[in-house]
């Protein structure tokens, strides 16, 4: 598979840095739930000078319950408002109880998923910053028998770090940002967590179009 990078409109056209095509390959190696399908999708453009994207769906039962995207985005020259030179960028969307959107505390339970994800794999990062949102949907007249549906949404960003205990030199590993943010939309469309000890099988990467 042939990695997307998009450039910054008006930018030469050229070769991408060694640092983020090292870092996109480690983005593909991350290991996700066999409920994922995860592909590459167009990266946005004109945010940064390089930028990769993945895009990811959770079904079960042939059912699709949750979905979201994940942007790799990459400035050589630094960008003070991430405090780095890289920056992952992340949306997740999935269904919930309709009971749960009235809940003050869904928001931050919501941002709490990511951060807890990004600890337990180990993912270091910093500067996150983002939001919840909580939509409810009702239905009136003819399709009043449709009954109502709510959704909670995540957006969220945060600069990718090399863990401080990691050996010297060591490159940057975004699979374990790419793991927390799989996580997060699984934990978001109400999958219950991988127990302790059981290994995660590969997703279905390639299944559809042009995955992975």
């Amino acid at each position: 598979m042939v990695v997307g990078q998009e450039t910054r409109q008006g930018a030469g056209a050229g070769a991408a840095p060694a640092e983020f095509r090292d870092a996109v390959a480690t983005m593909h190696a991350a290991r996700l739930r066999p409920e994922i399908f995860c592909e590459e999708m167009p990266a946005p453009q004109r945010i940064a000078p390089w930028a990769s994207a993945l895009s990811a769906d959770v079904t079960v039962d042939d059912t699709d319950i949750g979905t979201g995207r994940i942007i790799l985005l990459h400035d050589p020259a630094g960008n003070d408002a991430w405090d780095g030179t890289f920056r992952c960028v992340a949306y997740t969307r999935a269904e919930v109880d309709i009971e749960l959107v009235s809940d003050p505390m869904l928001a931050a339970v919501g941002w709490s998923w990511l951060t807890e994800a990004l600890d337990a794999h180990g993912a270091s990062y910093a500067a996150a910053s983002g939001t919840v949102t909580r939509v409810a949907t009702e239905s009136f007249g003819g399709m009043a028998d449709e009954g109502g549906t709510a959704q909670i949404e995540i957006r969220a960003s945060w600069t990718p770090l090399i863990p401080p205990d990691a050996p010297d030199l060591a490159p940057l590993d975004l699979a374990p940002h790419v793991e927390a943010w799989a996580e997060l939309l699984c934990t978001a469309a109400g999958l219950p967590p991988v127990p302790d000890g059981v290994t995660v099988m590969p997703s279905r990467r390639g299944q559809r179009g042009s995955g992975l």
